[in-house]
């Protein structure tokens, strides 16, 4: 559970011990518009027996994102018996954008002794600093269960009767998990299973009529359903005729003409489908068949071979969870510096808001590099949402998660505007319109800067807004083409906050138009600084990249001060513009030898050169800067160092001192990844995937290569891809696998479809590259093959084709006909022992052959051995020779000059040469 609390009942001899109880927390968020959060939420639970205490509710158990809009997530506490409960205490810290909650209820449920309890805390209120109370805590008391309020339940409650019509050539039903999601107005309900209410009773029959009776919370107006089946090994598919839906108290009801089939096999190769309602009283939504891009980065190991899924949510609604099974691009999905486009079908959500997008992290090579995400409500709109990421959806690596919640950043048109008339690109004007939330009193303007920042410059247009739009023009002309727009404020006291919601901008020559959403507060007493890059049909948006800046003040007599501060961090690209580091009307204090860390979120502004501070001190305090540290947050992991060395405001008569520090070094960090907190004991669980094998082939050995040695070979006890157990000992980090055989084999090569390796301490998972591999190569020829590690914050050691040039001796009976192994040692292991393709080794001759491997870095010695088989099985080698193939610059040479023969010298049938 994440949890970091427990509890533990006091043994009383005179008094039974208490039980441990686990409750059961079902936390409801609202359907309202913003009602989701990315706060820290806390809950304490009351009772006859005293409270729980405060406890974060850290993982969903039911949902990959918590507290989304209209979303139940379940959580568990284990606490000693807290008696009859009675109230809780719910909080969030406000942490994170968008930090407004709105709760609908709680209902916790627990089993004590043989009966489960359930009670019912209902709220129905903002958590929000700005809105309702300005409250962030509640405390929630247990629900009554008088006759009053079980009558308000009651009306408040829907009860539906569901009828489905199967279509007459729908193949007979399989069992197969089919739901349903009503969505209205006022939220969505759960999503329920249609099941049989009768045991062995078989549902969705062809030409049957199915009846299903659901209870939801009051949903509104309704507007759309969605049904959706699993996936399940000879499901054939289920054609859907209609849904017919009545509420039992008001009568009302709807009508869902689907005439549809739901099945991958058919034109539509879907399993989820939405229908708009269609009633008198309302015109039906469209349905749109939305057209999703999923843009995989350019980066090593980018691509995956996981199962990817999406949901899409917008004003009105989502999509549910979609697996993004048929991409229209050809070849395979979701590989590297790719572009993969589905198709979503859904009832029309309005404006986009985020999608949630991840995969399950099965199959080789499961992590990520997302690049970004774009929809476009059809394959010919000429608009589409744009959704950046610029990270990794690894569990080990960026953000060490392989689900993601991505915020729109706008719109942007798909394809430049054609012009008549190239003349027309340096003349009109921009059109810019703002919306925001109402103003309550427009006496009170909101006052903010638009600033467009261009290739050329930057310019600021001062605003003052009244109400929930306002439009202004500008040529922008001398800035160039627009980079980034940055939006700071309130420049004036502010009486409530402010929504800012997008804005939209259109020239008037150009016909070029891009829509920014912004989607941020603009608070009292608070100074914001948000900024979005431009958006352009034939440009990659720009990432939005979260900058640390770590202060250090010298550990210096009277080295710390007290004042106002800000700072501008200055790139190849752009600036990040002033970044006040102190709240407004209050000051900030800069401690001797202290090191401050503040964050700041602005479009990339690629290669940082300078930083400039500036200071201001009503005491005339001196502050002794040290340097400042300015690393990115996410990839690439650089840290910039800029070195001051050196006092702000000595004996300065300026109202502000403003200092630029140059760029000092850059130092490149390894990738953020995932550290293992348990320690492994070199317990490896491990699938090997193969075509059949002939039951004349030799028993398969493995052998496990690490950083600090090597595994002994153990036997392959399973090919089918069923685990079984390696043991390999501290070997350090894992670098390569080596399959052997442990006796002659003449068949043909075995097709290896999967290799994966699971530590079961640290549950560290391997992939390893399988792709058009055969095992002992194509014709069974080879007696080793080695596979390289691939991990997912570096590239895999390189498979290497040696050389290896033998040269016999010219002293007589100098030749063998006996067969001949070498193990090759280097810096990276060694090449375990190859038998050399060669029938016989001749007097005088030099016999060349090629092995590949794993790269074995620098090479230290050889290891040469013969059978002492046949006659005239002795042998006098002079020397070895071994390079990469088709490089000779870089010869590696192993003298012998020695007999490998039982009856002469030292009698010795194998050397190792240095």
């Amino acid at each position: 559970e994440g949890d970091t609390w427990r509890e533990a009942a006091i043994r009383n001899p005179a008094k039974e011990l208490l039980p441990v109880l686990v409750y059961e927390v079902h936390v409801y968020t609202g359907a309202k518009l913003g009602a989701e959060t990315d706060s820290n939420i806390y809950i304490n639970l009351f009772g006859t027996r005293g409270d729980a205490g405060k406890r974060k509710l850290h993982r969903s158990n039911n949902n990959s994102l918590k507290f989304q809009r209209g979303q139940m997530d379940i959580f568990h506490i284990k606490a000693v018996s807290l008696g009859d409960l009675e109230k809780v205490l719910i909080s969030h810290d406000g942490a994170g954008p968008g930090s407004g909650w709105f709760l609908d209820k709680i209902v916790i449920k627990y089993k004590e002794g043989k009966e489960t309890q359930e009670v019912v805390f209902p709220c129905n209120r903002w958590l929000d600093e700005y809105q309702d109370d300005g409250k962030t805590e509640r405390e929630l008391t247990a629900k009554s269960n008088d006759a009053k309020s079980l009558m308000l339940l009651f009306c408040l409650a829907q009860q539906w009767r569901v009828q489905v019509k199967t279509d007459g050539d729908s193949p007979e039903p399989r069992e197969c998990k089919r739901t349903l999601v009503i969505y209205g107005s006022k939220g969505r309900s759960d999503e329920f299973l249609l099941s049989p209410q009768t045991p062995g009773y078989t549902c969705f029959l062809p030409r049957a009529t199915d009846e299903f009776i659901v209870e939801t919370g009051d949903l509104g107006d309704i507007y759309k359903i969605r049904v959706s089946c699993d996936d399940v090994p000879g499901f054939e598919g289920w054609h859907l005729k209609s849904f017919h839906l009545e509420e039992l108290h008001t009568k009302q009801e709807l009508n869902f003409d689907c005439s549809c089939w739901l099945s991958l096999n058919r034109e539509d190769k879907e399993l989820v489908k939405e229908f708009p309602a269609v009633n008198d009283h309302q015109k039906a939504l469209p349905v749109y068949k939305y057209l999703v891009s999923v843009h995989i980065g350019d980066r090593w190991g980018a691509e995956t071979f996981a199962n990817v899924s999406i949901a899409l949510y917008g004003k009105r609604g989502d999509t549910g969870v979609r697996k993004l099974h048929t991409s229209l691009a050809k070849g395979r999905k979701f590989q590297r510096n790719k572009v993969d486009s589905f198709l979503v079908e859904a009832v029309s959500l309005g404006h986009l808001q985020k999608v949630v997008i991840e995969h399950d992290g099965e199959g080789y090579g499961a992590g990520m590099y997302l690049k970004m995400v774009t929809v476009k409500e059809s394959q010919t709109s000429d608009k589409e949402w744009v959704f950046p990421l610029w990270n990794w959806l690894d569990s080990h690596l960026g953000l060490c998660e392989t689900v993601c919640e991505i915020g729109t950043v706008g719109r942007r048109l798909t394809s430049r505007p054609k012009l008549p008339d190239i003349n027309m690109k340096s003349s009109g004007l921009w059109i810019m319109d703002i919306t925001g939330s109402d103003l309550s009193n427009e006496e009170d303007p909101v006052c903010l800067s638009f600033i467009f920042y261009g290739k050329l410059s930057h310019k600021e247009l001062p605003l003052e807004v009244t109400g929930n739009a306002t439009q202004i023009k500008d040529e922008l002309a001398e800035i160039g083409s627009i980079c980034k727009v940055q939006v700071t404020g309130p420049h004036r006291e502010l009486k409530q906050p402010w929504h800012l919601d997008s804005l939209c901008m259109k020239h008037t020559g150009t016909k070029e138009e891009m829509y920014l959403a912004f989607d941020c507060w603009f608070k009292p007493h608070e100074d914001r600084c948000v900024e979005l890059p431009a958006l352009y049909a034939d440009q990659e948006p720009l990432p939005v990249v979260e900058y640390a800046i770590h202060l250090h003040t010298g550990d210096l007599k009277k080295a710390d001060a007290t004042g106002e501060a800000y700072l501008c961090i200055q790139g190849e690209k752009s600036d990040s513009g002033k970044r006040w580091l102190n709240s407004r009307n209050s000051l900030i204090t800069f401690a001797r030898g202290q090191v401050d860390v503040f964050r700041i979120k602005a479009v990339y502004l690629g290669k940082l050169n300078q930083v400039l501070v500036g200071f201001k001190s009503l005491k005339k305090d001196e502050w002794f800067l040290e340097k400042i540290v300015v690393k990115e947050v996410l990839y690439p992991f650089s840290a910039h160092v800029f070195v001051h060395n050196d006092w702000i405001n000595k004996r300065s008569k300026k109202d502000f001192v403003e200092v630029a520090i140059p760029l000092k070094e850059t130092s490149e960090t390894s990738p953020l990844t995932k550290s293992f907190a348990a320690k492994s004991r070199g317990r490896w669980q491990t699938w090997v995937h193969c075509t059949p094998v002939p039951e004349d082939v030799p028993d398969l050995q493995v052998v496990v290569f690490g950083r600090k040695g090597k595994s002994p070979a153990q036997k392959v006890q399973n090919l089918n891809d069923n685990p079984f157990l390696l043991t390999v000992g501290d070997i350090g980090d894992i670098t390569k696998v080596s399959f052997l055989l442990s006796g002659p084999y003449t068949g043909r090569g075995i097709k290896l479809y999967k290799l994966q390796l699971k530590d079961l301490d640290t549950k560290q998972e391997l992939g390893f590259h399988s792709e058009v591999q055969c095992l002992f190569g194509e014709d069974g020829s080879e007696t080793v093959t080695e596979l390289a590690a691939v991990r997912p914050d570096e590239p895999p050691l390189r498979e290497v084709l040696y050389s290896i040039s033998v040269h016999t001796g010219t002293l007589p009976a100098s030749g063998t006909d006996g067969d001949v192994f070498i193990t090759v040692f280097g810096e990276q292991g060694d090449s375990c022992k190859r038998r050399l393709r060669h029938s016989s080794f001749e007097r005088g001759q030099v016999c060349v052959s090629e092995t590949r491997a794993v790269d074995l870095g620098p090479l230290s010695q050889v290891l040469v051995e013969h059978h002492n088989v046949g006659y005239g099985a002795g042998w006098y080698l002079e020397q070895v020779v071994i390079h990469e193939s088709g490089k000779t610059d870089d010869q590696y040479v192993f003298l012998c000059q020695q007999w490998l023969d039982s009856g002469v010298g030292d009698a010795q049938m194998e050397r190792t040469l240095k």
